[in-house]
């Protein structure tokens, strides 16, 4: 691990101010929170931050509810306290449930939600500074495109890339219609779930739409997907501590068989949380029925990918599609 200067922030604009001060060309300066990622990747010699700006005296660690009864979250909320949260329990338990499956005690004591949404991918190329990887060394090569391919992306992918989001929470934040809020040079933004993460196209590099210097402030969930009936499935290789092969977060409200509401996100299957808009436009307005199910599943992996290792995703992620949304439609009838 190279050398690195260690700053301390005491509020939002004073860790974008002492991010600003220590960035340079060529030199970067990086936020701190949990440090569950940046701290391997420095380690590995992935990331070579001259300056790491540790943001965890900031007062980001609340939840609390909003005036129109939407939810906002603090940044530096850790991803164990925030999946006991009562309010998340009752209103939105598919984001308690999505963060219950991921990483292990231990680190989702230390992860936080902004953390968690800036985390880089796991894939094993990217880890190997002997490999080619085009996300760390641009205009290398990408030797996951013919080598053992097994977890990577079937959707969304480019030539560049097929490397895959590695959260669980990320899923359900997408599915949930989620908003990020962030601070930076130019002032406050907010940026819907959706336009947070990039698919890699020419640029796998870049992993997010943040611009540079910008701090993760709150996330934002809103009243129209509280309450909802929902479910989170991850196929995985082992019953813990292991990524998604394929995920599935959704939430759904039926009113006389018919789908009023439908929120469709995956994981494991693309560079970003992947909102399954396609699956969700066949389905809201029609009958809640495995036929539609089935269709909907096809037409949304109908442009997908695959490598030599990872063809069987498509056909999982449609079975797991069809599998949450029988079940979510079983748990609906039992509620009316």
């Amino acid at each position: 691990m190279n050398n690195f200067t260690y700053l301390r922030a005491t509020d939002a604009n004073s860790a974008v101010n002492l991010l600003a001060a220590n960035s340079t060309q060529g030199a970067a300066a990086r936020f701190l929170a949990g440090g569950t990622n940046l701290v391997d990747l420095m380690r590995e010699g992935i990331e070579t931050a001259h300056a790491l700006v540790d943001i965890t005296r900031t007062p980001l660690a609340d939840v609390h509810q909003l005036p129109d009864g939407g939810l906002r979250m603090g940044a530096l909320v850790r991803n164990s306290h925030l999946a006991a949260h009562p309010l998340i329990r009752e209103k939105y338990p598919l984001l308690s449930q999505a963060i219950l499956h991921g990483a292990s005690a231990q680190l989702r004591n230390m992860a936080t939600t902004g953390g968690n949404i800036m985390q880089r991918t796991r894939c094993y190329y990217f880890y190997d500074t002997a490999s080619r990887c085009n996300k760390r060394a641009p205009g290398s090569g990408c030797d996951a495109m013919e080598g053992f391919n097994r977890i990577h992306a079937i959707l969304g992918t480019s030539p560049q890339c097929i490397a895959t989001h590695p959260s669980d929470m990320c899923v359900a934040l997408a599915a949930l219609d989620a908003t990020v809020n962030v601070t930076g040079p130019a002032g406050e933004r907010s940026l819907p779930f959706s336009e947070v993460h990039r698919l890699p196209g020419n640029t796998p590099e870049i992993d997010t739409n943040l611009k540079p210097g910008e701090l993760i402030t709150s996330i934002d969930l809103p009243a129209s997907t509280a309450g909802l009936s929902s479910v989170y499935r991850k196929v995985r290789d082992r019953a813990s501590y292991a990524f998604a092969l394929v995920s599935v977060g959704a939430a759904i409200k039926i009113d006389n068989g018919t789908i009023q509401q439908i929120h469709l996100a995956l994981g494991g299957v693309a560079h970003k949380p992947w909102r399954a808009t396609i699956a969700e436009q066949l389905l809201r307005g029609a009958d809640a029925t495995s036929e539609n199910f089935a269709k909907a599943a096809e037409a949304e992996l109908a442009l997908a990918i695959p490598r030599r290792g990872n063809a069987f995703k498509i056909e999982l992620a449609k079975r797991t599609i069809i599998a949450v949304l029988s079940e979510l439609t079983a748990n609906e009838g039992a509620r009316q």
